[in-house]
C-alpha cells in the first residue's frame, strides 16, 4: 500500500535541526585572516577531513562552501542510499517473515513511503552533527559561505571576500553524468542527486545505467513497491566485476522482481499522457520502456567549473578531473586536489584517505601517495559485493601467478542460521607464497567482512598467520578463517 508523503512535526524538526547544521540560515561569513596556512574549496568528505586534520596539525584553516556542509555523501548521496537500501531491505525481510522465519507479520505490514523518507532526514541530521557548523567553528575553521574562485597563485575569492593563503586544497566533488539521448532533458530525469526528493513512491521505475548505484537503488525501490526496469547498454550485467559474483546478484535481483535489459541502447525519450517514455533497440528489434520516474545512473563528472583553476596555473585532464601527481599536488606547488575532483575512484573513503595525505604532504613533510592506497569498496545491494585489492585478472596483467581459495557462504555455520547463506569469500594469493593479493566477498553484510581483510593486508599479515587466528563463533567471518584454513591443509598436504 503506497501513501504519498506528508509534513510531520518530527519531519519539520530534522529537517530544520539539519539545515542549522549544514546551512545555517542566519550565517554571517567571519572576516578572512591575514593569510591562512591552508584553504580549503569544498566541503564534502574530502574538504571536511582535511580542514580537521590541518587543525589537528596546528595550522590555521578556511574552509568555502558553495552549498551546504557533507557534500553529495551526506546531503544526496550515501547517507540518503543506504538508508533507503536499509528500508528495502527491512521491507524484503517482512515479505519473507512467515516463510522463513517463523513469524507472521505480513498482515499488519505496511509501507508508508512517507516514514521511509521521515527515516532518512533524521539519520543525515543525526550524522550531520559530528562536521556542523558550529562543530567546526569551535574547532577554529573559518567557514566562507559562497562560490571560490582563484583569482591568483596564492589567492582565492569566497563570495564577496578574498582569502590568501600559503596552501590550498580543491576538494569541488563531482555531479551525476547524463548521456547524449534525444529528449532526455524534456522528462525531468532524476539523478542520485534529486532522486530522494521524491514525494511519492513511483509506481514504475526506470533506471539508465546499470552500475553499481543504479543497481543499489533498482533493488532498493523493487523491494519498496516499485515495479523496476534497469537499461544498460552493456552486453553484460556489471561488467567490472568477476562474472561469478555478477551473476549471483543478477539472479537476486531478479527474484525482487527487478527486469534487467541489457545490450540496449536508448534511442530516444519522451512524454505523452504523463507518462514518460524510452525508446530502446536491442538487437536490431525496437521497444519501449514506460515509466513514472527515470533514474540517469551513467557516472560521475568532476566539479571543475568557474573555479579560475587557469588563474591558479591548475590544470584539468583529459578525464575532466583537476590533474595532480601522485601525491596529490598539481601543477601549482602550493595548490592540491583530493577526493572525486581528482580520482577515478569516486568513494567517500577514498576521499577521506585522499584529503588526509594531501594536507600531510602539504602541511608537514610527509612523502606519502597514492601508492600508499590500499582501498576497499562495495556495491551496498543484497547480497553485498565487495572488494579489496587485487582481482585475478590484475594480477595476470601484471604476470603474478594467482591461487584462489574459496569459501560458500552456505558452508558457514553462521551464515545458515542467519539465512544469509547467498554468496562466497574468495581470497587471491600469490601462488607458492601465502601473500594475500586481494579478496572478494559477496555476502549480506560485505561491507563488514571486507574490513577484515583490509586490516589484514596493510598489516601484511600472510595466510598462515591468518589460518591460527581465533575468530568467534557462529560469525559470518568465519568464512575468512575457514579459506586460510584451507590453504593451511593444502600447504601441509603439498609440504
Amino acid at each position: 500500500m503506497r501513501k504519498a508523503a506528508r509534513p510531520t512535526e518530527w519531519d519539520r524538526e530534522s529537517e530544520a535541526l539539519f539545515i542549522e547544521r549544514v546551512r545555517p540560515l542566519n550565517w554571517q561569513n567571519p572576516k578572512p585572516r591575514e593569510i591562512y596556512d591552508l584553504v580549503v574549496i569544498g566541503a564534502g568528505p574530502a574538504g571536511l577531513q582535511a580542514v580537521e586534520e590541518a587543525r589537528r596539525m596546528g595550522f590555521s584553516a578556511a574552509l568555502i562552501e558553495q552549498d551546504r556542509l557533507g557534500g553529495n555523501s551526506l546531503n544526496v548521496g550515501t547517507i540518503a542510499s543506504k538508508s533507503l537500501i536499509h528500508s528495502g531491505r527491512v521491507g524484503a525481510a517482512l515479505n519473507e517473515a512467515e516463510d522463513i522465519w517463523g513469524v507472521d507479520g505480513r498482515k499488519s505490514a505496511q509501507l508508508d513511503f512517507s516514514l521511509v523518507l521521515a527515516r532518512m532526514h533524521r539519520a543525515r541530521a543525526r550524522i550531520a552533527a559530528y562536521h556542523s557548523a558550529s562543530q567546526l567553528a569551535r574547532a577554529d575553521v573559518d567557514i566562507f559561505f559562497g562560490a571560490a574562485s582563484f583569482t591568483g597563485a596564492n589567492e582565492v575569492s569566497a563570495g564577496e571576500s578574498a582569502l590568501q593563503f600559503r596552501k590550498a586544497l580543491i576538494a569541488t566533488g563531482a555531479r551525476p553524468d547524463a548521456p547524449d539521448i534525444a529528449g532526455l532533458e524534456s522528462i525531468k530525469y532524476r539523478t542520485s542527486s534529486t532522486i530522494f526528493g521524491l514525494t511519492a513512491l513511483p509506481r514504475r521505475l526506470a533506471v539508465i545505467g546499470g552500475g553499481p548505484l543504479g543497481c543499489e537503488m533498482a533493488q532498493a525501490f523493487s523491494r519498496l513497491g516499485s515495479q523496476v526496469s534497469i537499461i544498460e547498454i552493456d552486453p553484460k550485467f556489471l561488467p567490472g566485476e568477476e562474472r561469478d559474483a555478477a551473476e549471483l546478484l543478477s539472479r537476486a535481483m531478479a527474484r525482487d522482481g527487478v527486469t534487467i535489459r541489457l545490450n540496449t541502447t536508448i534511442t530516444g525519450a519522451r512524454i505523452e499522457a504523463g507518462v514518460k517514455i524510452l525508446d530502446t533497440i536491442n538487437a536490431g528489434m525496437k521497444d519501449s520502456v514506460e515509466a513514472d520516474e527515470v533514474l540517469v545512473s551513467v557516472g560521475r563528472v568532476a566539479n571543475v567549473e568557474m573555479l579560475g583553476l587557469d588563474v591558479a596555473g591548475v590544470e584539468i585532464g583529459s578525464n575532466g578531473c583537476v590533474t595532480v601527481d601522485e601525491r596529490f599536488q598539481t601543477k601549482n606547488p602550493d595548490v592540491y586536489a583530493a577526493g572525486d575532483v581528482c580520482m577515478e575512484l569516486k568513494f567517500t573513503n577514498v576521499a577521506q584517505a585522499t584529503a588526509r595525505i594531501a594536507v600531510a604532504n602539504a602541511l608537514g613533510d610527509s612523502t606519502r601517495s597514492w601508492n600508499d592506497l590500499l582501498v576497499p569498496w562495495c556495491t551496498y545491494c543484497d547480497p553485498e559485493i565487495a572488494h579489496i585489492g587485487m582481482q585475478v585478472w590484475d594480477a595476470r596483467m601484471q604476470s603474478i601467478a594467482v591461487k584462489t581459495f574459496t569459501v560458500m557462504m552456505q558452508d558457514v555455520d553462521r551464515a545458515i542460521v542467519d539465512e544469509q547463506d547467498l554468496g562466497f569469500i574468495k581470497i587471491h594469493i600469490q601462488d607458492g607464497t601465502d601473500r594475500i593479493l586481494g579478496a572478494t566477498i559477496v555476502a549480506e553484510r560485505a561491507s563488514e567482512l571486507i574490513n577484515e581483510m583490509s586490516v589484514i593486508m596493510r598489516a601484511g599479515i600472510g595466510m598462515s598467520a591468518l589460518a591460527e587466528t581465533i575468530h568467534t563463533y557462529p560469525a559470518q567471518s568465519e568464512g575468512i578463517m575457514l579459506a586460510a584454513l584451507e590453504f593451511a591443509r593444502q600447504s601441509l598436504v603439498s609440504g
